[in-house]
């Protein structure tokens, strides 16, 4: 085994780990810092396939921004949230079986019909490609990046404003 795919193996299970925390943390707060944890090692897993600004953008996008705006979410809606309230779901049965036939679906797909189509390639990432993104996003995409931007700030006022009413 290399140290590439050790590194692998390592990002891979904190990916898993953080997203296990996600899903079996009744805490919302501890959820939350569980899918920050996700989200570090999908950024880990971008940097290993040599694509840097995918590994930045996810750690300022999704760690930096998402994930804040969703922990200053819970801990404004705190009050909101009662301790004694029941949270299960009656159709988890269901929810479960459609899961497994989506797994089994996948795996069956991933063993028999595409393991053998996947040639990995050497061939990098243009140095061109980030340039041109970039440059795209400040001029052809400006205004969809702008109103973007607005949206969430409205989002996130919209959500101090009701929290404060309350």
């Amino acid at each position: 085994m290399s140290v590439e795919q050790g590194v692998f193996i390592v990002l891979s299970a904190i990916t898993l780990i953080g997203a296990w925390i996600v899903i079996s943390n009744r805490n919302l707060y501890r959820a939350a810092l569980g899918m920050v944890l996700s989200f570090f090692g999908v950024a880990g897993l971008y940097a290993l396939l040599n694509a840097g600004f995918l590994a930045v953008a996810q750690v300022l996008i999704y760690i930096g921004a998402i994930s804040i705006l969703i922990i200053f979410a819970i801990m404004l809606t705190r009050k909101i949230m009662d301790r004694e309230a029941v949270q299960s779901n009656n159709q988890w049965v269901i929810s479960a079986l459609v899961a497994l036939a989506l797994f089994g679906v996948i795996g069956y797909t991933l063993a028999f019909r595409v393991a053998d189509s996947w040639a990995v390639s050497d061939a990098g990432l243009p140095s061109e490609a980030v340039a041109a993104l970039g440059e795209a996003l400040v001029t052809t995409y400006a205004l969809p990046f702008e109103v973007a931007s607005v949206l969430l700030l409205v989002a996130l006022v919209g959500a101090i404003v009701i929290a404060r009413e309350k």
